[in-house]
């Protein structure tokens, strides 16, 4: 089974989007910050890492980082719920060594199920 680790502080976000992944085939565990999530994702190995952009703390590009090289085979889609932001978001994903899925919140959860599939078929 894949297993997706779902990123975002606002609890209830990333707790639909666990349960989203969770109901349609996925094990999936939830995380609120960079942090948390680098911490979790050592000892639960994601195939792919679902992170809000803008968090607290360490954003998520942060945490993408960190990620790709702790993980060079885990895929990556992150979230971002501010429009201004995505031009710059897709600019530093393109300067990243492997592909990287951008969307944008709120996202239907069947766009979000294809992107992640079609990140994963890639592995």
């Amino acid at each position: 089974m894949r297993r997706v680790l779902v990123v975002d502080d606002d609890r209830l976000v990333a707790d639909t989007l666990t349960l989203i992944f969770e109901r349609n085939g996925f094990v999936a565990r939830a995380a609120y910050s960079a942090d948390e999530a680098l911490q979790c994702s050592r000892a639960f190995v994601p195939h792919l890492l679902l992170c809000d952009v803008t968090m607290p703390a360490r954003d998520g590009l942060s945490l993408v980082e960190d990620i790709t090289r702790e993980l060079p085979t885990c895929r990556i889609l992150v979230l971002t719920g501010f429009y201004s932001n995505l031009k710059s978001v897709r600019e530093q994903a393109s300067k990243l060594s492997r592909p990287l899925g951008v969307l944008t919140k709120p996202c239907q959860p069947s766009e979000l199920l294809r992107e992640a599939a079609a990140l994963l078929a890639t592995v």
